[in-house]
């Protein structure tokens, strides 16, 4: 039912059911007519949800068009029904309606699947046998081939999965032939729409935009979907084609079952990591070798988050045991960075591991949203089609990583600069890369990422101040988060003056303001992000990794100053590196509606990277004794500590 009613609203909408059911039948009236029952309670419902869905929005809108509207089942007349609930010609079966030709827009309901498995005994089971499924398809199948033979020379026709026949959600079939909304025929390949972006991927929505756009109706506002369009050829033939497509399905199913248990485990290692390195530090436990060891697995554990995302140049997905495939092939990705990171004679200074996983980081994002943002679909840190938050861009935990990694990666090369020398030349390739960086995040045609800007502003900017040694006041921080907001303003109104088709969801949320409905859009990101604070994992590795970073890398340790503080006094930049990253995660999680996950993700790249910048600076630090070596008991005579991260 919410299929239908979603495609009836060009909204995402629903009904006060908790599970599945097949729509009840129309009351049918002598003229051939139909009303929908229990209409004026769905209505009611969605339009009191936080989306706000109009029931009736597409009906009404092909109505106000002078267009006729025919429905062929139960479905189908949610889904045709104008804003009063009725269907001007309504039959059981589309051999009831006669003449398709008489009609503008013509809804058939083709449930042999869903009625299916909802006839098994007793409760739905988790899937079809094959053979009742098979049964289903054949007479699915039969039934689309009677609209298509029933259908007018020269018409347009849609074929869209609207509901699921198992527990577990999957992607749905989608097809068009005829005439696009351009005018110019669909072509064989696969389709898109602007709303995704991405190959073979159209969302429900985009059905309500699609029937709009082929009868040159205007498309009212409050459906958020774009039309659909031909987006180039599938190579290999119809065979290759489907088994592309069902790869894509099995990626999104997989990625839902193992996304929980994935993040249990990264919690779990991280939390056992953050004590196991206390120990080396606090308790001189294990000696140079168990340090040095820590600072290998501390880059690694740095790398871990990039390799989430570069783990989808593997189908793991498609392996026996996913679970440990994709563990298996992100440690595999991370080994690699670590490999990387001390391949070179970078690995000797402070900064240096830190600075090639950062800066691989940075790069390897910034190079995916520029290129299509591949690497995040069905990424166990991105976003998954079936759930539909998400399709393009920068999604919430990948700006998380890569504006940490952009940071610290830019304190890195700024203090090998510097030593270099040549402060000038660093400051501006910070302010340059920077601002290239700031400007992916951003721009619609790359990341699209509307409250990553302001954040990733704050944070950049707390950079550069501490950079080029001005003071952090509260005057500047209120400056920088304005230019922030005006910035990704300005983004979004120029995202809203292009054609509504091309909009993505910056220019939407402008056509939103203009319309007075922004507020609830606002009430459930809040809504949404203090949620989160309910995800205790991800809320304990948060506070985990700070504790660890106060309480442990901040305190003076027992043989002088402490490790970071040394850090601090062989590579002064990185402070400003890491108080621009805290910055950007705790501003991110206050504008973003993933909240807790900001500053998880952010914390998870910065804090071992500066824990392996910590173990170089404590071992190759010229007034203090390394651990091992002193007698026990003994100490030597501590530095001055720079200050830590609470100053």
């Amino acid at each position: 039912m919410a299929g239908w009613l979603t495609v009836s609203a060009g909204q995402r909408a629903g009904s006060a059911d908790a599970d599945c059911v097949l729509p009840a039948a129309p009351r049918a009236d002598a003229d051939g007519s139909a009303s929908v029952p229990g209409w004026e309670g769905l209505a009611s419902y969605n339009a009191a949800t936080s989306y706000r869905a109009a029931l009736g929005l597409l009906g009404q809108a092909v109505r106000d068009a002078g267009g006729s509207v025919a429905a062929a089942g139960p479905g189908a007349a949610l889904a045709a029904a104008d804003r009063s609930g009725r269907v001007a010609a309504y039959a059981g079966g589309v051999e009831g309606l006669g003449d398709l030709s008489r009609h503008a827009l013509v809804v058939v309901d083709v449930d042999d699947l869903a009625r299916a498995w909802l006839a098994t005994a007793g409760a739905p089971p988790p899937e079809l046998t094959p053979q009742a499924r098979a049964q289903a398809v054949a007479n699915a199948d039969r039934r689309v081939g009677e609209v298509l033979s029933r259908a007018p020379a020269g018409a347009t026709v849609l074929v869209a999965g609207l509901s699921d026949v198992s527990a577990a959600a999957h992607l749905h079939v989608a097809a068009a032939r005829g005439p696009s909304p351009g005018g110019e025929p669909f072509r064989r390949g696969h389709l898109t729409a602007t709303s995704t972006r991405q190959d073979a991927l159209v969302t429900v929505t985009d059905v309500t935009a699609t029937v709009l756009g082929v009868l040159g109706a205007p498309v009212p506002r409050g459906a958020v979907g774009r039309p659909w369009v031909s987006d180039g050829d599938a190579p290999g033939g119809v065979a290759a084609t489907v088994a592309e497509l069902a790869d894509a399905d099995l990626a999104s199913r997989v990625l839902v079952r193992v996304r929980a248990p994935f993040f249990a485990v990264l919690v779990a290692v991280q939390v056992l990591f953050y004590g196991l390195a206390a120990l080396a530090f606090r308790r001189r436990w294990g000696g140079v070798r168990v340090l040095a060891a820590t600072r290998v697995a501390a880059v690694a554990a740095g790398a871990v988050a990039v390799s989430t995302f570069l783990a989808q140049l593997v189908p793991w997905w498609s392996s026996p045991w996913p679970m440990a495939a994709l563990v298996v092939t992100i440690a595999g990705f991370a080994g690699a960075l670590t490999g990387l990171a001390f391949a070179g004679p970078w690995r000797s200074h402070v900064l240096g591991p830190l600075t090639v996983v950062a800066g691989v980081t940075s790069l390897a994002l910034l190079a995916d949203v520029m290129t299509g943002s591949r690497l995040q679909v069905n990424a166990v840190t991105g976003y998954e089609p079936v759930t539909g938050g998400r399709f393009y861009g920068f999604g919430n935990i990948a700006f998380a990583v890569y504006a940490t990694g952009t940071i610290l990666a830019l304190a890195g090369v700024a203090q090998m600069l510097i030593e270099r020398g040549r402060r000038v030349l660093a400051l501006a390739v910070c302010a340059a890369y920077g601002l290239l960086a700031i400007f992916a995040d951003g721009w619609p045609g790359w990341g699209a990422d509307f409250g990553g800007v302001p954040a990733f502003v704050l944070g950049y900017a707390v950079f550069l101040m501490l950079l080029s040694g001005r003071r952090v006041t509260a005057g500047k921080l209120a400056i920088a988060g304005a230019a922030g907001a005006v910035l990704v303003g300005a983004i979004a109104v120029a995202d809203w003056l292009r054609p509504s088709a091309g909009r993505t969801h910056l220019g939407a949320f402008v056509q939103q303001v203009v319309d007075g409905q922004a507020v609830p859009v606002v009430t459930r990101k809040i809504g949404a992000m203090l949620g989160t604070l309910g995800n205790w994992q991800l809320t304990v590795l948060s506070l985990v990794a700070l504790a660890f970073l106060y309480l442990v890398l901040a305190r003076p340790s027992r043989w002088g100053a402490s490790a970071l503080g040394l850090a601090y006094a062989q590579a002064p930049v990185l402070r400003a590196g890491l108080f621009g990253v805290l910055t950007t995660a705790l501003a991110g999680f206050l504008v973003n509606d993933s909240g807790i996950a900001i500053p998880a993700m952010a914390l998870t790249v910065a804090v071992p990277l500066t824990l392996a910048a910590s173990i170089r600076a404590l071992r190759t630090a010229p007034t203090t004794p390394e651990p091992p070596s002193a007698p026990a008991g003994s100490t030597a005579p501590p530095d001055p500590a720079p200050p830590s991260p609470a100053s």
